[in-house]
């Protein structure tokens, strides 16, 4: 049976980039090494680094003064990692999701936070509007896209100081306006690749502004500094990330991939606000993420989500149960999820409301 993965990460992968990497895993272009073994240092690993870096500058269309690195560690290292390195006064956080609160946490660590904005009182059930970014601020953190509640900012907002974003969960899926950021940063395990690997493409005047000691593995200046290679990276994952960009950019970019995000979230909301068993959690329409799609049963039909989930189980759809403080389900569609995949799924749903 053909399978359908909406896991919220790791997450599904496109086809190209597990049929490369598992080449590249025997047999790497050739080598007679595995992608495993070889050298960091070697030329074949220095080439697939800078065309990484290439094709991610090229997708995202970012300006020159931007440095691109890779870490280990996931976006929750660096939840640590940039305030380590960059608040010297205070920062302002827009708390929009778990993940969101998750880095106020860490940030508070080392100095003055100010969380200008939060919808944790309403289950974070929008995206927080109407604030006020401190100008004195030493930057503004934000998190693009919460796929645990399913919203998503999905305009690259002003900020009177640098702002910071972590789009783990979807860098890659529409075209950013990358000068409007000082730095853009996640782990690739959403929509890039596999676990094992984070991104970061940073500004290189926000590097100027690090001045307190830190030890070497956390101060930004030491990827940048040493081409991501201050320490063993964790190569097959990099090599994984090539591919599904190589891929992304077959497509047609990410206009091509945003527009196809567009149509596959359409179809899927319009299924929840149609049926009658199912209805979204969110208070605003309008900040309904097009790569997590959080739903749930109405009052009166929750008895009846274990025999939902059987139906979806027998039709190959994996990972749609909601996380355990929303509920219901969720349906992670990243980039490389099909539309025959949510079309299944819609199809479920109808089929399953016709049985009630």
């Amino acid at each position: 049976m053909k399978k359908y993965n909406f896991n919220p990460g790791p997450s599904v992968l496109p086809e190209f980039t597990i049929k490369n990497t598992a080449e590249a895993i025997l047999n790497l272009n050739g080598t007679g090494l595995s992608i495993m073994e070889i050298s960091h240092r070697s030329k074949d690993f220095e080439a697939i680094l800078k065309e990484s870096k290439e094709l991610m500058r090229e997708l995202l269309d970012i300006p020159a003064g931007y440095s691109i690195i890779f870490l280990q560690g996931g976006a929750s290292m660096q939840f640590a990692m940039i305030p380590s390195n960059f608040l010297n006064t205070k920062a302002a956080y827009l708390d929009s999701g778990s993940w969101a609160s998750k880095a106020v946490k860490e940030a508070r660590l080392f100095g003055e936070v100010i969380v200008v904005a939060s919808s944790k009182e309403q289950n974070y059930t929008f995206i927080p509007k109407g604030y006020t970014i401190p100008a004195d601020a030493d930057y503004f953190h934000i998190t693009t896209n919460n796929t645990i509640y399913g919203t998503e900012l999905k305009t690259d907002i002003s900020s009177p100081v640098p702002l910071i974003a972590d789009a783990s969960s979807d860098i890659l899926s529409r075209p950013m306006d990358v000068s409007k950021y000082a730095m853009i940063y996640g782990g690739a395990q959403k929509n890039l690749g596999p676990a094992g690997v984070s991104f970061a493409i940073i500004k290189d005047s926000l590097l100027e502004k690090i001045t307190r000691k830190m030890p070497t593995m956390l101060n930004y200046k030491t990827f940048v500094d040493n081409d991501s290679l201050y320490n063993t990276p964790p190569c097959v994952s990099i090599y994984s990330c090539l591919q599904t960009m190589k891929w992304l950019k077959d497509l047609g970019g990410l206009k091509a991939i945003h527009k196809i995000n567009n149509e596959k979230a359409d179809m899927l909301y319009n299924e929840i606000d149609r049926n009658k068993l199912f209805v979204s959690p969110l208070s605003e329409q309008a900040d309904r993420s097009i790569m997590n799609v959080v739903f749930v049963f109405k009052p009166e039909y929750k008895e009846l989500e274990e025999k939902f989930m059987e139906l979806t189980k027998s039709k190959g759809i994996v990972g749609i149960k909601g996380h355990r403080s929303v509920g219901g389900f969720r349906a992670s569609i990243y980039n490389a999820l099909s539309i025959e995949g949510v079309q299944t799924l819609v199809q479920a749903m109808k089929e399953f409301e016709a049985q009630v």
